[in-house]
């Protein structure tokens, strides 16, 4: 069943793409036989498709962003498949935002595909499914990804993992640079984006990015490096957006050139980071029905054995 409903959404079935990535996102049985068996185009190298990562803390204004990606890429005659990681509910576990509502303006577009996906509690920024809808999404012949991360400040290192290029936006009211450097944003960001640059304090806030860059890079001759540029923008009316997808474009071309080595380290962690979260997700759902069985977890909810003892013998 997963293996025609996966060969039709490669095939361009819309629908079909929608229902396979909703079982990706419930871990149905035979989704990871059928997502090992697709064929994406990156394993050959970066850039077809070209999956951009766009990440910062809440309120810096991505969505509106990856709007515009989504407007200037249609425009080139591009594809969008955009994965939009929105914060879970505790009660359903579902997504609690909904990029989609606020990208409505595509919905006609046959050109485009928005998907919300629940981060369901998980660390990093994204979902346990993002990396295997990103492969359904490659293999589908979209030619541009975009990874929306839910923002959760100092846990946006797994975008690096799936993301060719990662830019990281902030606004003159995320803090100082120092609160940057503490969020880990420097070892993520490929570009660096102020957003809402018409505001009070953009302008330092630029020149102390390109400072802590400047700083952060390697002494010459050491390695090969990327310079981190940085660039103020108004993503709601557009104003900077190109310079921006400027540096992300030169970005991937890096990439394809002189920083291949280093692309292909990054995406070698982030397979490693995939096998992980599978793992690791697996044995939670193992241990979840654990505690339906045998009384268990109506024993440690009474106290009558503590979490540490149980897990103990549990894992053995």
């Amino acid at each position: 069943m997963c293996d025609r409903l996966f060969d039709a959404a490669v095939n361009g079935d819309r629908r079909a793409l929608a229902r396979a990535i909703s079982r990706i996102d419930d871990a149905a049985e035979g989704v990871l036989a059928a997502v090992a068996a697709l064929k994406p185009r990156r394993r050959q190298g970066p850039g077809a498709p070209f999956v951009l990562g766009i990440t910062g803390p809440p309120g810096a204004g991505k969505s509106t962003f990856t709007s515009r990606v989504v407007t200037m890429a249609r425009a080139a005659g591009e594809t969008v498949a955009v994965v939009a990681v929105d914060p879970s509910s505790p009660f359903s576990g579902g997504a609690i935002l909904g990029d989609r509502l606020r990208m409505e303006r595509h919905a006609g577009d046959s050109g485009v595909f928005i998907r919300s996906l629940s981060s369901r509690g998980h660390l990093g920024g994204l979902s346990r499914a993002t990396t295997q809808v990103v492969d359904l999404l490659d293999a589908a012949g979209f030619d541009v990804i975009i990874v929306e991360t839910v923002g959760v400040g100092q846990s946006e290192m797994a975008v690096m993992g799936v993301a060719d290029t990662v830019l990281v936006i902030l606004t003159p009211e995320s803090g100082d640079v120092v609160q940057t450097m503490k969020a880990g944003l420097l070892e993520v960001a490929d570009v660096f984006a102020v957003n809402k640059a018409d505001r009070v304090g953009a302008e330092g806030l630029c020149r102390n990015l390109e400072m802590m860059v400047h700083m952060g890079a390697p002494p010459a001759g050491e390695d090969v490096h990327w310079t981190i540029p940085v660039h103020g923008c108004i993503a709601t009316d557009g104003q900077g957006v190109d310079a921006v997808l400027d540096a992300t474009r030169a970005h991937l071309a890096w990439c394809q050139a002189e920083g291949r080595a280093r692309w292909e380290k990054r995406r070698g962690l982030g397979r490693i980071r995939s096998f992980l979260d599978i793992v690791s997700s697996d044995a939670r759902m193992a241990a979840r029905r654990a505690l339906e069985e045998n009384g268990l977890g109506e024993a440690i909810a009474a106290g009558d054995i503590n979490p540490y003892s149980a897990a103990k013998a549990w894992s053995r």
